[in-house]
């Protein structure tokens, strides 16, 4: 697995993540992704949350897909993806610890995968990306979720300079990854934005 240095901080987090008021934003952004989501793909079989954390995201999609076949999470905090098995109730979600740069499941495998807010932590945006449209079947879709804003750009130096915090540089790995069809939408405040896009 590649190195991710912001591991421990979500090893430390995981009991407590859906708690507190940033649990509640983590709610309300996952809310409005599962809207985006379902909107975007009416009725996938296979989904996959890239960067699931404790699994909010993926036990309201289940809710929203009943007919789905499996909804899989993959998280590199092995304490998130406990806290993810804890909560889970339906028998079509599963978990495992994994990293978006080199993710667990087969090629042409998904028909939806989405991701929120662990697009910046990625050690290797452009890796994930293209492993994000390897396991995606022909003509599936990407949700991804994240802080993207020109605003940001004063952030881009020293650890985070190589990570892409705008809609342009973000669209260009998307495009390199080999998705097309990339649409911008805002999902809360000025900097947290999805983008849609398909393989």
């Amino acid at each position: 697995m590649p190195p991710h240095r912001d591991i421990a901080a979500f090893e430390e987090r995981a009991a407590s993540y859906e708690q507190g008021w940033l649990g509640r934003l983590h709610h309300e952004i996952a809310d409005r992704t599962a809207a985006l989501a379902v909107s975007v793909c009416a009725a996938p079989q296979q989904v996959l949350d890239v960067g699931c954390g404790s699994g909010y995201l993926l036990r309201l999609l289940a809710r929203q897909w009943p007919h789905a076949s499996g909804l899989a999470g993959v998280d590199p905090a092995p304490a998130m993806i406990g806290a993810a098995v804890r909560a889970a109730s339906d028998q079509r979600l599963r978990f495992a610890v994994g990293a978006a740069e080199r993710l667990p499941h087969p090629d042409r495998f998904f028909d939806l995968v989405v991701s929120t807010t662990s697009f910046d932590h990625w050690s290797d945006q452009r890796a994930g990306l293209r492993e994000c449209a390897r396991v995606l079947a022909p003509g599936g879709s990407l949700v991804l979720v994240d802080q993207f804003s020109r605003w940001l750009i004063p952030t881009l130096i020293g650890g985070r300079s190589r990570k892409a915090r705008t809609p342009s540089r973000a669209s260009q790995l998307l495009t390199a990854a080999g998705f097309t069809s990339a649409t911008w939408h805002d999902v809360y405040a000025v900097i947290i934005k999805a983008v849609t896009a398909a393989t």
